[in-house]
């Protein structure tokens, strides 16, 4: 599994108005399933626990990430679909 996680420059991080902003946990699981999909995952379960406020679990067979991007995956403004602004416009989840 090779590393595709990157960290945007400055530059462009400050080009990306609000962005994804995540306000309530119904974003969350948005999120979490765009990203399974992303992954080419074929089977995707969702556990929710006290409507999200506890625990939101998504659990998936798609390709995965190394170790390295899991852990940067945590930064600021870490990505692995934009790598300058005008990225932003051809961006395809789903």
């Amino acid at each position: 599994m090779s590393d595709i996680i990157q960290l945007l420059p400055d530059s462009v991080a400050n080009q990306i108005a609000a962005g994804e902003v995540i306000q309530r946990p119904a974003s969350v699981v948005k999120e979490l399933m765009e990203n399974a999909i992303d992954a080419e995952a074929k089977n995707i379960h969702v556990a929710i626990t006290d409507a999200g406020k506890t625990c939101i679990q998504v659990i998936d067979d798609g390709k995965g990430m190394s170790e390295t991007d899991a852990r940067l995956s945590f930064e600021r403004h870490a990505t692995s679909k934009i790598h300058q602004a005008v990225d932003l416009f051809a961006l395809r989840t789903m």
